[in-house]
């Protein structure tokens, strides 16, 4: 039965199909031209908590909540104004028992035959469920998976919003910049696990330590960003010191190291000490004076002090950062080819990609200078971005010339945890045309081992687009043979410290055959770095190794020589 109010001599079209409304799943309402309910069915009593009674005759505005009531009207209005048939909304509407319901609505403007308005129908959709998950998705989206603080990409537009804020309403504030001391030892000596615990463990005193309005983040590894919205150099001195103190007392004691305590350094810069900033400057800033804190001995803090910028260190420091962004917006990077060869036949199956940055005269400056920086200052994934589509650019060039390869790109630990890379590899390289299996991705075995879930899951989608997938610089971490069933390869590449001398060692031998045999165990082929002559060459394809890289077959060249070099068509790696 449809229910109407007692005062309204109006009644609704005897076409309309009441069971359906009626027994409808989704909560569905009938209302006069001013708003008031004149029929709701089952499910929006349901949905609300108040029964049909308690509504038909009411307001909308009975239910919904203060902030979306104006809106509410001005919509039906422009409706009656002849501004369409319908209109779709989210609001929130106050359910019975006093708790706010997000919620969808549609409705639409009822007429008569000659045209005139007699009244709305609306469907009310229940979409908290989905707000949640939006919620969740975002919530992803802003924070470090491990601590649960803000990540990079949230902190810089918090930052940003300072410094417009301060833009208007006068300078003031501070953003501090820490890392643990040392924290590499850590992660040698008792493990990547042991080095994610310690990591947790700063972020919970930090968050002890700090207050609610301070914005706090993990930028990366084991750097942190704090941003104090209101404080002067005094205060934020006062808390620099606090955090010291705090991280020193606090967290967990290190066996094995001296006085098994841990300690940071704390860079600290003024907002109103500066101009014209972004969250980018003001990051690297901090940054700098981190450094000067870990300079000046460790467990202490340093501010960053505006003429220091003519400190030689503190100016090399801030070039490179620039110099790496202008490389990564204007194209500044050059990639070399470097051959890898197969042991037994001599013929060239792949070439890896090195990439190396162009200087203000056109020389190539090596990846160990300005990589370390990129990594510091949440570059890499940019350089990252770019040596991908890059490679698949090169890929369809030689393939259009007939000259097929493929290409190994060697990508950073970042690239793990970057839920947009393979998304653009994959509309790139369906774009381009290209041949997937002409696509090998490398993740260094460190990288791979610290985050195994991640590492698989890379692996895994990379490997559904046809790609191939290769673990870098094999045997240089702890317990990484465990970590190899769980990953999805094609090439594991045997690190050169156990290839350099590798004639003359015997142990060098027995790890390098032992990985062989692992490796074909697994049906997964083998490539040795740093092969350095031909009496290396042939102790490693006599222990089995399947393919060889380095100086011995090739130095990096630019790559169109390279491929001009041999233009037979690529092999297909053994054991396969």
């Amino acid at each position: 039965m449809i229910w109407l109010a007692d005062n309204d001599r109006m009644r609704v079209d005897t076409t309309m199909a009441i069971d359906s409304f009626e027994q409808a799943p989704v909560a569905m309402e009938v209302l006069d031209l001013t708003g008031r309910f004149l029929c709701v069915n089952a499910a929006m009593s349901e949905l609300t908590g108040y029964g049909r009674d308690e509504l038909v005759g009411s307001p909308t505005a009975r239910l919904t909540h203060p902030d979306h009531a104006l809106r509410d009207e001005e919509l039906r209005g422009s409706l009656l104004a002849g501004d369409g048939d319908r209109y779709a909304t989210e609001k929130r509407v106050i359910h019975a028992a006093g708790h706010p319901l997000e919620v969808s609505v549609h409705v639409s403007l009822v007429r008569a035959a000659d045209g005139a308005p007699r009244y709305f129908v609306g469907q009310i959709l229940d979409i908290r469920p989905h707000k949640q998950l939006e919620r969740d998705l975002q919530h992803l989206a802003d924070h470090d998976p491990l601590t649960g603080l803000l990540n990079r990409r949230r902190f810089e537009a918090e930052v940003d919003r300072h410094v417009a804020h301060i833009a208007r309403y006068g300078r003031q504030g501070a953003a501090l910049v820490l890392d643990i001391d040392r924290f590499k030892q850590v992660n040698d000596a008792l493990g990547h696990g042991r080095g994610d615990e310690l990591i947790i463990d700063i972020a919970r005193i930090l968050q002890e330590q700090l207050r609610r309005s301070d914005q706090i983040a993990r930028l990366g590894g084991d750097e942190f960003a704090v941003l104090l919205p209101s404080a002067d150099r005094g205060q934020a001195a006062r808390v620099a010191r606090k955090l010291l103190d705090a991280v020193r007392e606090g967290a967990a004691i290190l066996p094995g190291r001296a006085g098994g305590r841990v300690t940071i350094s704390v860079g600290v810069m003024m907002f109103d000490e500066c101009e014209e900033l972004t969250a980018a400057d003001v990051i690297v800033d901090a940054d700098l004076a981190m450094y000067e804190a870990k300079e000046a001995g460790r467990d202490t803090f340093a501010f960053f002090e505006p003429d220091g910028r003519h400190d030689p260190r503190i100016r090399s420091r801030a070039s490179w950062y620039e110099r790496i962004e202008a490389a990564i917006e204007r194209d500044g990077f050059r990639l070399q080819a470097q051959p890898i060869v197969d042991l037994r036949s001599g013929e060239i199956e792949q070439h890896e990609l090195l990439i190396r940055m162009l200087d203000h005269d056109g020389d190539l400056i090596p990846p160990s200078t300005f990589l370390s920086v990129a990594e510091r200052y949440g570059q890499i994934a940019g350089i990252d971005k770019w040596v991908a589509h890059k490679a698949i650019e090169l890929l369809a060039e030689m393939e259009s010339a007939g000259l097929a390869r493929p290409l190994a790109i060697n990508l950073s630990r970042h690239a793990l945890g970057d839920r947009e890379l393979v998304g653009e590899l994959e509309v790139a390289i369906t774009d381009a045309g290209i041949d997937p299996q002409n696509l090998v991705v490398e993740i260094g075995e460190a990288a791979a081992v610290a985050d195994i879930g991640r590492a698989r899951a890379l692996g895994t989608r990379l490997r559904e687009l046809g790609c191939r997938f290769a673990l870098d610089d094999f045997g240089a971490g702890v317990g990484s043979i465990y970590h190899l069933k769980h990953l999805p390869l094609d090439y594991i590449k045997i690190d050169g410290e156990f290839v350099r001398d590798c004639m003359g060692d015997r142990r060098d031998r027995l790890a390098i055959g032992a990985v062989v045999e692992l490796a074909r165990g697994l049906r997964v082929a083998t490539i040795a770095e740093a092969v350095t002559d031909a009496g290396a060459a042939d102790v490693l394809r006599d222990l089995g190794v399947d393919f060889g890289q380095g100086r011995h077959f090739g130095w990096p060249v630019d790559l169109r020589p390279a491929f001009e070099a041999d233009r037979r068509p690529a092999l297909r790696p053994p054991h396969r």
